[in-house]
C-alpha cells in the first residue's frame, strides 16, 4: 500500500515534469541546429553518430553571430544593470512603504492602503500610455532612469512587506529601541529589515526575474539600440523577409539560462520568503 501511495504521488509529478521540460529540450536542441537542418527533426538531427544523432550537423555559429555581429554582450550587461538596480531600489521602496503602513499610525493611512490594494487590480497595460506621457514630460525618454523611476514603490511589494512587517516585526521590540534612543531610520535597517530577510530575498528575486524578462517597457521607452536589454534585442533578430530561427532560439537560450541558474540556486530562499508570515506566531 505504501508503494502504491508513493507511485500515485510521484507518477503525476514525473509526467508534469516531462511536459514542462519538453519545450526547454526543444529550445536547447534548436539553438545548436543549422538553418538547413532546423526543420528536419523535432529535436537533434538524425545521422550516423552515437544514439543515431548527426552530431556533425550541430553548430555554434548562432552563438558566435549573436556576440560578434549582434552585440549581445552589451545587451546582457544592459539587462543585468537594469534588473539589478530596479530590483534593489524597488525592494527598498516597497519595504519602506510596507514598514510605514504596518508600524505607524497617521492620518490617511487607511486611504493609502485602499489605494495600494486598488492598484493591484489595475492591469499594467492600462498604465502604459499615461506612464509614457509622464516620462516624456520629465524628459526621461530613452534612459534607464525613465524605466526605473515608475517602479520604485510597486503596490504589490508594499502590500507584501506590510504583511511581513505586521507578522514578523514585534512592536514591543521597536518601542524598546525607541526608549533606548534609536532613530526610525536605524530601527528600520537594523531591526525591521533583518527580521523580514526571507521576504527581501524572495521579492528581489521576483523583481529581478520580472525586470529581466520585461519587454514592453524597454521597447516603448528606449530608442537607442545600444541601450536595449536582452528581451528587446531578441525581438530585433526577426527579419522583415526571412527568419533566422536558429539565432532566435540561441538568443532565447542565452536569455533564460542565467535566470534558470539563479532560480535553481535560490529556490529555497524564494519559497521561504513567500511563506514567511503565513502562520502568525
Amino acid at each position: 500500500m505504501k508503494a502504491l501511495r508513493t507511485l500515485a504521488i510521484y507518477a503525476p509529478l514525473v509526467i508534469i515534469a516531462i511536459v514542462t521540460l519538453v519545450p526547454f529540450a526543444y529550445l536547447t536542441c534548436a539553438a545548436f541546429k543549422t538553418n538547413e537542418n532546423f526543420f528536419s527533426s523535432l529535436f537533434l538531427p538524425a545521422g550516423d553518430g552515437v544514439f543515431g544523432v548527426g552530431w556533425g550537423k550541430l553548430t555554434l555559429q548562432h552563438f558566435d553571430n549573436l556576440f560578434r555581429e549582434e552585440g549581445f554582450g552589451r545587451s546582457i550587461l544592459n539587462s543585468f544593470f537594469f534588473a539589478s538596480v530596479n530590483s534593489i531600489l524597488s525592494t527598498l521602496g516597497a519595504a519602506m512603504g510596507g514598514y510605514a503602513l504596518a508600524k505607524f499610525d497617521f492620518r490617511g493611512k487607511n486611504v493609502i492602503m485602499i489605494v495600494v490594494l486598488g492598484s493591484l487590480v489595475i492591469p499594467g497595460a492600462l498604465m502604459l500610455a499615461p506612464g509614457y506621457q509622464l516620462i516624456y514630460w520629465f524628459g526621461l525618454l530613452d534612459s534607464y532612469t525613465g524605466l526605473i523611476l515608475p517602479g520604485l514603490a510597486p503596490a504589490f511589494g508594499i502590500f507584501l512587506f506590510r504583511q511581513a512587517m505586521v507578522n514578523g516585526v514585534p512592536g514591543e521590540m521597536l518601542e524598546a529601541a525607541r526608549i533606548d534612543g534609536a532613530g526610525e531610520i536605524r530601527m528600520f535597517f537594523i531591526i525591521a529589515m533583518p527580521m523580514v530577510r526571507p521576504m527581501i530575498g524572495a521579492f528581489i528575486l521576483i523583481t529581478f526575474l520580472g525586470t529581466w524578462n520585461n519587454f514592453i517597457g524597454p521597447q516603448i521607452m528606449l530608442q537607442t539600440p545600444e541601450k536595449f536589454p536582452l528581451a528587446v534585442a531578441i525581438a530585433q533578430l526577426r527579419g522583415q523577409y526571412s527568419q533566422e530561427y536558429g539565432m532566435i532560439m540561441a538568443g532565447t537560450l542565452v536569455s533564460i539560462a542565467p535566470m534558470l541558474i539563479l532560480f535553481l540556486l535560490l529556490q529555497r530562499e524564494f519559497i521561504a520568503g513567500l511563506t514567511a508570515g503565513a502562520v502568525k506566531g
